[in-house]
């Protein structure tokens, strides 16, 4: 079980690829908080079929992704078939091998491997810098450098790239931390080459969401993406693709993605605790119990994957507003 959905294992992956379900749950989780106190209706459905949507639009492509189909009475089906939204997909399972922890992460583990696992690795696609983007606090740190970013100057909030950035982050840490690419080789056992097909690969899907979202007027300002190695060693994509959770989108110069509630918890003390707290020892103990959101918000961010997922899949799965009407709602809420 994830913090915002829950696998059930249907076969195990072994020396061939595994099956399972991803069940979307009406969760969601900020700051790397874990399970938040309220729930998001009808969240998990809209999620499954975007990410349905984009998975199918990867097939088109050719690029390869663990995407089986929806399930809906016992049957796999493709989105088209649905007779109502669902929140269980069916995928390919791959191996997910953890590094060891002892003076910091031992990542022999997943080298020694050659095919069937997760890559350990989170790829990060940026295609704007919006307010709010960890790059800012990095830049500041000086971890990282506008030269990087293919940029003359520091840039600012809002800014839009001319050229997507591709980043690293890893995964399978009990905090996340960005890295450079060839740390990336180093733990995850890809070679020079591989990582170069992996970040055209992100680039690709990327493009695809980009072009897909600007349909119904949505702006792909940033999204994180996950690969696995099958059992002949080729790269896929896997987990989740193209929804308001795993990207960065804005509507009319409003965010619509997770980050409307991230938006929503930086205006409050327990999100200064987390500031202040955060990746010490039993930093999500300390800083407590977060506040719920108010009921207006959480209706209103509910019609927001719904509308989002209507417009996107161009199936009429929710009885929502437009997207249109749903956001001018939202600029009203988060604006208060």
């Amino acid at each position: 079980m994830g913090s915002v959905k829950d696998l059930v294992v249907l076969k195990k992956p072994e020396k061939e690829l595994g099956v399972g379900r991803f069940i979307f749950s009406d969760r969601y989780s900020v700051f790397d908080y874990g399970e938040m106190p309220d729930k998001i209706d009808y969240k998990g459905k809209a999620l499954c079929m975007i990410s349905a949507y984009f998975f199918e639009r990867l097939e088109e492509e050719g690029i390869a992704n663990h995407y089986i189909g929806v399930v809906e009475n016992g049957r796999v089906k493709r989105l088209d078939e649905l007779e109502k939204p669902g929140n269980v997909m069916q995928i390919e399972l791959v191996r997910v091998l953890k590094p060891t922890k002892k003076n910091g992460y031992d990542y022999s583990p997943i080298v020694a491997e050659r095919a069937n696992y997760l890559i350990p690795l989170e790829v990060v696609y940026r295609n704007v810098l919006p307010e709010g983007s960890s790059i800012f606090r990095r830049l500041e740190e000086g971890i990282i450098t506008p030269e990087q970013l293919g940029l003359k100057e520091m840039p600012k909030p809002g800014q839009k790239l001319e050229k997507p950035v591709i980043e690293a982050s890893t995964k399978l840490e009990s905090e996340d931390r960005y890295i450079s690419w060839s740390e990336a080789m180093e733990i995850s056992g890809l070679n020079e080459e591989e990582i170069e097909e992996l970040k055209s690969i992100a680039m690709r899907v990327n493009e695809i969401i980009s072009r897909e979202v600007s349909r119904i007027g949505i702006v792909n300002e940033d999204g994180k993406l996950e690969f696995a190695f099958d059992e002949d060693r080729r790269l896929m994509v896997v987990d989740a693709v193209g929804t308001p959770d795993e990207c960065r989108f804005s509507f009319e110069g409003i965010e619509i993605s997770k980050e409307v509630l991230r938006h929503y918890y930086r205006k409050t003390e327990w999100y200064e605790k987390i500031k202040a707290l955060k990746g010490q020892p039993r930093w999500r103990e300390k800083v407590g119990v977060p506040p719920k959101l108010p009921e207006e918000l959480k209706r209103t961010v509910s019609e927001m994957y719904m509308a989002c997922c209507n417009e996107l899949t161009g199936i009429r799965f929710f009885e929502v507003e437009s997207l249109k009407e749903v956001v001018k709602k939202l600029k009203e809420q988060v604006s208060e």
